[in-house]
């Protein structure tokens, strides 16, 4: 490999509600720079977006990078960062695309690519990351706040299924609930 080009090798793994973003950057068969992130309730193309703006962001930083090489197994992700009317992604693509702006500016050559690894192909760097996001457990520091709100939500459940109970057996029903004051208060 040339010392120019910078490979981001990237997966992310959903489990027990957290996401784990895993993103290794090898420049000439060397791996530079490992991130980790663990977020909590998000959606896997949310993750994926984010562990690819982060692989950005970390290889634009590194010194004569002119081409950067995205290696990951949902394509389909990367096609996202580019439509603007993607709206629960729009702050991450628009991070992205200034990043890219920069990227682009610094040599009119420089070139980003993304290329398509599914798990079974065992390629050997894609294969390390995989196998780091699904073998990851976190332990939480706030082991409760997960059943805390697993427990808020319940209980909000019960509350409205509650109303509603109350609401269609109520005599109120398809009538005014607020009594109106005539002319003499």
């Amino acid at each position: 490999m040339d010392s120019n080009i910078a490979v981001i090798v990237l997966d992310t793994s959903i489990k027990n509600q957290v996401a784990t973003s895993i993103a290794h950057i090898h420049v000439h068969n060397n791996s530079i720079v490992k991130t980790i992130y663990h977020v909590i309730n998000i959606t896997s193309t949310e993750a994926e977006i984010f562990a690819i703006r982060c692989g950005i962001n970390q290889a634009i930083q590194l010194s004569n990078i002119k081409y950067i090489i995205i290696v990951m197994d949902l394509i389909h992700t990367a096609k996202r960062i580019f439509n603007s009317l993607s709206h629960p992604f729009q702050i991450q693509s628009s991070i992205i695309s200034k990043e890219l702006r920069e990227f682009f500016k610094k040599d009119q050559h420089n070139l980003i690519k993304f290329w398509d690894c599914p798990s079974c192909n065992n390629w050997t760097l894609y294969h390390i990351v995989d196998r780091e996001t699904k073998k990851f457990d976190l332990v939480p520091i706030f082991s409760c706040k997960s059943s805390w709100d697993y427990d808020r939500k319940n209980e909000c459940d019960k509350i409205l299924n509650n109303w509603k109970m109350i609401f269609q057996a109520s005599d109120a029903k398809e009538r005014n609930f607020l009594e109106l004051l005539d002319d003499n208060l």
